[in-house]
């Protein structure tokens, strides 16, 4: 007689490695690693270094000896900035298009299915990295104007002057460079996404020295207004015009634009399937 089979009851597997639920940290490391292993931020931040505190020291110089009356003693490290800024708006793209050109972001978001956490992730490592090495590179350059630039008629630096120029400046080139980031998230195309941030820098400033003609002052005079050169300009007390932002006001401006930036950035690549 025959013995009815009896099914043994299942029992799941049981892995021996720990597992433990992912986070935003996890997010942070792995970002963390991928941005200081590549060689594009090597250079792109070295480039931006040498940029801000070469041109800085090197104009210093220059005006040391005859610098003209009423001129804010730290005024003239704008033009280190305003070039160290490219590189960095460079960096922020490659940051996440890179990811797209070579399809690591397949990998990526396997491994985080979250896509507000990557986003966030990449946006913070990078923020934080940009706006301590700018900041640092600005002090730099602050301290050396102040030790170089003396002379009769030339006012020493109040606080909030030394604040604008090393901590303001280096929050307005890390907003530039996650500006920059969210575009590249947006266009998933490295050049692309360059190209229309050179625009957003460049072309308000250079479409308004075309503009002579009378009929488009009040355009002309909001092109400069609103500009990136002469909002970084007015952080070092230099502003193109007497009209417009002043103060503290670029930066908290392109704090909202960024804002929206990362907020449509954030909405594309949920919709999308990679």
């Amino acid at each position: 007689m025959t013995t009815p089979y009896q099914a043994t009851p299942y029992q799941a597997y049981a892995s021996p490695i720990p597992v433990q639920s992912t986070g935003l940290g996890h997010a942070l490391r792995s970002e963390w690693t991928k941005i200081r292993t590549v060689r594009s931020t090597m250079w792109t931040l070295g480039v931006m270094l040498v940029l801000v505190i070469g041109i800085g020291l090197l104009v210093a110089s220059l005006v040391s000896s005859h610098t003209p009356t009423g001129t804010p003693v730290l005024a003239f490290g704008f033009f280190g900035v305003l070039l160290g800024s490219l590189p960095v708006i460079t960096l922020g793209v490659l940051v996440i298009s890179s990811e797209y050109s070579t399809g690591m972001i397949r990998t990526t978001l396997t491994a985080c299915p979250s896509r507000s956490r990557v986003l966030a992730a990449k946006a913070i490592v990078f923020a934080l990295i940009a706006f301590v090495l700018s900041t640092l590179a600005c002090l730099i350059v602050a301290g050396a104007d102040a030790g170089m630039i003396t002379g009769s008629g030339i006012p020493s630096p109040s606080g909030s002057q030394w604040l604008r120029a090393t901590v303001g400046a280096g929050l307005y080139v890390a907003l530039l460079g996650l500006l920059a980031l969210a575009v590249g998230a947006m266009l998933r195309h490295s050049a692309g996404a360059i190209t229309a941030m050179l625009g957003v820098v460049l072309l308000p400033l250079l479409l308004a020295l075309f503009m002579a003609t009378q009929s488009l002052a009040t355009v002309r005079t909001k092109l400069i207004e609103y500009s990136v050169p002469n909002a970084i300009a007015t952080l070092y007390g230099i502003p193109m015009l007497s009209t417009g932002p002043q103060g503290w006001t670029p930066l908290w401006i392109l704090a909202g634009v960024t804002a929206v930036a990362l907020a449509g950035a954030l909405f594309v690549i949920n919709k999308r399937d990679v």
